[in-house]
């Protein structure tokens, strides 16, 4: 095969990746995660299940596709958000600029707690998926070392990886509430005083719901 086809079929097995992966998720979204077949997603992409397996060894693995694509989003919102020059930096406005952009998507919400209660019957499962979780914690941690002045904010919690795990719970008890009340912009309003008490002085907090 020439370098030419070699690049077309590479091409066209990302642009097939992708086009699944989009269908699952709005097929997971709409049915709920283990209610929606391999065939399904395939007729909703428009693919075979050999298309399908050539990709995703199960709906397991498209799920982990899928969660690596939203963390790695996170993560780089808050690289984004702690982004600033200089040995100063003003925690209360990273926290204003990582609650602004951070994704609070509720078909995605829906997607992560049908698969959560799946993997907490499935112990290989649970397993990747603590996996997954640790690697968000992480990434998150490395961007709050890095992140100019914050270091000292983070002292109250030990440390940045410390303060990464508080800062997942935080936005893990912030999703739960939002998937029952649907209230996007009362999350970012919880999201931003449970932030400032983890990164601050925990001042600005007294109207926390």
């Amino acid at each position: 095969m020439s370098e030419a086809s070699t690049g077309r079929v590479t091409r066209r097995r990302v642009r097939t990746r992708a086009n699944l992966l989009d269908a699952a998720f709005a097929v997971f979204a709409a049915k709920g995660f283990g209610r929606v077949s391999i065939e399904e997603v395939c007729e909703a992409a428009g693919y075979s299940r050999g298309a399908f397996y050539s990709n995703f060894a199960s709906l397991d693995e498209l799920f982990f596709a899928l969660y690596r694509q939203r963390a790695d989003l996170i993560a780089d919102q808050v690289a984004g958000a702690l982004a600033r020059e200089g040995p100063d930096l003003d925690v209360a406005g990273a926290v204003d600029r990582v609650t602004e952009v951070l994704l609070l998507d509720l078909d995605w919400l829906l997607v992560k707690t049908d698969f959560l209660v799946h993997a907490a019957r499935v112990p290989d499962v649970a397993g990747t998926l603590l996996a997954h979780r640790a690697r968000l914690r992480r990434a998150i941690a490395d961007r709050l070392a890095r992140a100019p002045g914050l270091a000292p904010a983070t002292a109250p919690l030990g440390d940045p990886d410390s303060a990464a795990h508080a800062v997942v719970a935080a936005y893990d008890g912030v999703t739960t509430r939002l998937l029952l009340d649907k209230d996007v912009d009362g999350a970012r309003i919880w999201l931003k005083q449970l932030l400032t008490a983890l990164l601050t002085d925990g001042s600005g907090t007294r109207d926390l719901p």
